[in-house]
């Protein structure tokens, strides 16, 4: 593996204020090539799992090695796509998520949930037909009458999801874009003097308030690693099957209506006893349960950031990826593209599991109540904007000669005191005389 693998690595265990030198316990390996892309995926995802590991030996004051394996790191960020129920292939996207070419450019809408799919046609206009292919040709006509941003904005407003596609120049330009770029991948804040929750003898008590992909995915790290996980969903809407029959593992799972009295107070005793909470909803949505207790390790994960304009919106991994120009950066000139794997989600599912660990063993050492942030937006910009990409450029050079002003390809042959370049451009083919050169 080259230096960019370590840097990743490095890049995430500096942002979650890990000692430098754990970074070599990391080894990597496995079959190389995995979750090819335009943007370094495969450096994101790996380094993600590298230090989500770093956290775990950390915690559990293990000497290591981490060995971190590219086809297991690969088959991970598509786990969706592998599951199988009783033989069956999951369903990972419903026929109303996808894109859609508006009058004057494309949106991606998210339409899983009935509640999004309801929201979008009834924005749009369109009867429910469930799902069909007559719902599908109705909103690709209802769409491609309205401008792109015109549908998102009406599409929000209704409570669905819905998001023009963007250049990474478009949002980096944009209040949002600027708001992401000027933050840090996440956050890490001690919030108190409390001393630390976790009881000795028993295992650590996680309340999961997430859903989909990213919460879920840390969650199920850290039942993996020991911890007893406890995911709460409301009543009347649970997590869709596949969804949960993926991310659910390893874990418990119990539904309550913490607007119903007696279902509140089940869910605060849970929580008075809880050593770290998970929450995944948008931003504001909880606020009104009064989620703080001292001690406690609260991880917070949004799509866009709980700031600007967009801080209350939804999202989506793939939403995501389309507002922020990733998508117009894996597409063509015809179409936008995506992705090879629901990168931003799993990415930061693992990212958030070692923001988790590496707050509990600074908490065992130096108390307080602790509080990460995390945000699909902030890893999608770590991935653009931070991680190394690989541009031609670099190993290109121009020279002027007889055919002309010449750009080629460096020699890959390279070692220190050895040379940049070639020592003369070529000439005109049969030139030179046929002799050597000093006679």
């Amino acid at each position: 593996m080259d230096n960019t693998v370590r840097t990743g690595t490095e890049s995430l265990w500096l942002v979650l204020g890990g000692d430098p030198a754990l970074v070599d316990r990391v080894e990597y390996g496995g079959v190389s090539g995995l979750l090819p892309a335009r943007l370094p995926v495969m450096d994101l995802a790996r380094a993600a799992v590298a230090a989500c590991s770093l956290a775990a030996v950390e915690h559990a004051g293990l000497p290591g090695p981490v060995r971190v394996d590219d086809g297991a790191v690969a088959t991970a960020f598509v786990s969706e796509r592998h599951l199988r129920v009783d033989g069956r292939a999951p369903v990972n996207f419903a026929p109303l998520s996808r894109f859609w070419r508006a009058a004057d450019g494309w949106v991606r809408t998210h339409a899983n949930y009935p509640h999004h799919e309801a929201a979008l046609l009834a924005t749009l206009g369109v009867p429910d037909s469930g799902s069909g292919s007559g719902s599908v040709e109705a909103v690709a006509a209802a769409i491609g009458e309205r401008k792109a941003v015109e549908v998102e904005t009406a599409v929000y407003a209704a409570g669905g999801l819905a998001v023009a596609l963007r250049t990474p120049g478009e949002w980096a330009a944009s209040e949002q874009g600027r708001e992401v770029a000027a933050r840090p991948l996440l956050t890490r804040e001690r919030l108190d003097e409390a001393a630390p929750r976790a009881g000795s003898g028993r295992p650590l008590r996680v309340l999961d308030l997430t859903r989909v992909i990213a919460g879920p995915v840390a969650t199920r790290t850290l039942a993996l690693l020991g911890a007893d996980v406890l995911r709460i969903d409301p009543p009347g809407n649970p997590e869709l099957p596949d969804q949960h029959a993926d991310t659910d593992v390893g874990k418990r799972t119990a539904a309550l209506d913490l607007d119903r009295p007696s279902d509140r107070r089940t869910f605060d005793e849970l929580l008075d006893s809880a050593d770290v909470l998970v929450t995944g909803y948008r931003p504001g949505a909880l606020d009104r349960f009064d989620l703080e207790r001292p001690g406690l390790v609260t991880a917070r994960l949004s799509a866009w950031g709980d700031y600007g304009p967009w801080g209350g919106r939804r999202g989506f991994d793939s939403l995501v990826q389309v507002a922020t120009g990733i998508a117009a950066v894996e597409g063509s000139a015809e179409e936008p593209g995506a992705l090879p794997a629901q990168a931003l989600d799993h990415g930061t599912g693992y990212l958030l599991a070692a923001a988790v660990l590496r707050s509990l063993t600074e908490q065992r050492a130096e108390g307080g109540s602790r509080l990460v942030r995390l945000a699909l937006a902030q890893t999608g910009h770590w991935l653009t904007d931070s991680l190394p990409r690989y541009s031609p450029e670099r190993y290109l050079a121009e020279s002027e000669g007889p055919l002309g002003r010449l750009r080629h390809a460096l020699s890959p042959v390279s070692y220190e005191g050895g040379p940049a370049n070639w020592s003369r451009p070529p000439g005109l083919a049969g030139a030179d005389a046929a002799e050597w050169l000093g006679g």
